[in-house]
């Protein structure tokens, strides 16, 4: 029995091995790939946009450029043209209510070729279809209806220009409504590229290694779509105010051929 009571004392006196416990391993790969991601995170939680472009592949940076200078340069059309179709319906207006106030013709072509004043819209379409109706007035023997044809060739010539001036710059916005979405999505695919491509020299891929070059690579999408919005919305408003004033200017030049349509029989 004492020889029990010494072998118990002895098993519980011996040292017990520990079991292994197998301690976390960190490769390398997934930690730069989580020190990547969290550089993107601005400090309050959001997404930091400048970060992720500056740290674009080259070709990307070179798409967001492109992609910014289109979208500059299509606010600066936008606010340019807005100031030319206003500055166009307001001298449209202040010409009519003069031309229908009963105001003479002579006088009226006087005023518009004064020296040093530039004539447009209305005004400008008025003044060449006057002056090619006088100066084949003029001319003895003239028939009645080639004077009136004469005056309208030159308003309708003269029409084609002023839509031609509200116009300029046009294509500019369409093009850059039209393309900026696909020039973005080339950035984009381009980044994903060099981010699978990465992934081939990696022995563990996880969502946090891909994230930071994804996150890049869509960044081009967005400012294609920055750029593609603004320039289609402004294209469709303009082109449907130039629509109108074309309409208008239509309208001044058969209702002014009516006029000198009465009048022409008077100089034969």
């Amino acid at each position: 029995m004492s020889v029990m009571w010494e072998m118990l004392a002895m098993l519980q006196s011996a040292p017990q091995a520990l079991p292994d416990v197998a301690s976390p391993v960190v490769t390398s790969t997934a930690a730069d790939a989580a020190t990547a991601t969290t550089t993107a995170i601005a400090p309050g939680g959001g997404l930091d946009v400048l970060k992720l472009v500056l740290d674009a592949s080259l070709p990307v940076k070179f798409v967001m450029g492109l992609l910014l200078l289109a979208s500059i340069a299509s606010w600066i059309i936008i606010f340019l043209k807005q100031s030319v179709l206003r500055a166009a319906a307001k001298g449209a207006d202040g010409f009519e209510e003069k031309f229908w106030s009963g105001a003479d013709l002579t006088h009226l072509y006087r005023d518009a070729t004064e020296r040093n004043r530039v004539t447009s819209g209305t005004e400008a379409i008025f003044e060449a279809g006057f002056r090619e109706f006088s100066r084949l007035r003029q001319r003895k023997g003239m028939d009645s209806r080639i004077q009136l044809e004469g005056a309208q060739r030159g308003m309708r010539a003269q029409l084609a220009r002023e839509v031609d001036a509200l116009e300029h710059n046009l294509e500019f916005l369409a093009n850059v409504g039209s393309i900026s979405p696909y020039v973005g999505l080339f950035g984009t695919v381009w980044g994903i590229m060099i981010s699978f491509q990465g992934l081939a020299s990696m022995k563990a891929a996880t969502i946090a290694t891909v994230a930071p070059g994804i996150s890049e690579a869509l960044v081009a999408t967005a400012m294609g779509l920055f750029a593609a919005i603004p320039a289609v919305w402004a294209y469709n408003r303009i082109a449907t105010k130039v629509e109108r004033l074309n309409v208008r200017y239509e309208a001044f030049v058969e209702e002014f051929s009516s006029i000198l349509q009465r009048q022409a029989p008077v100089g034969d």
